[in-house]
């Protein structure tokens, strides 16, 4: 489940957030919020943990750690309204089809 969990959040691009029960959906265990959070807790490293937000877009970790979350998402051009990402603008749809490149012969 918890690998589950991580592939879905490595598939959010530079740019877009996702919230912890929109990446459980995704992946295949809805209400399973928490468990996004553990995953990301137990992850070794190389996941963009920084995009993955509260509902409502709010940054949930506290002091300096969401202050650096805070950082990194608007170094990637993440706009906020006040404390809360704007999903609106931000959020990222693990149901659209992305098209790949075409592949060069």
């Amino acid at each position: 489940m918890l690998e589950q969990l991580r592939r879905a959040i490595s598939k959010i691009p530079k740019g877009r957030v996702s919230t912890y029960g929109d990446v459980a959906r995704a992946a295949g265990y809805p209400g399973a919020a928490r468990q996004v959070a553990w995953a990301l807790h137990n992850a070794k490293g190389g996941i963009p943990w920084h995009r993955v937000l509260g509902a409502g877009g709010n940054i949930r970790l506290p002091g300096e750690a969401g202050l650096e979350q805070r950082m990194r998402l608007q170094s990637e051009g993440v706009t906020f309204r006040g404390s809360r990402v704007d999903l609106a603008r931000h959020a990222f749809d693990f149901a659209v089809k992305r098209k790949r490149p075409p592949t060069p012969l």
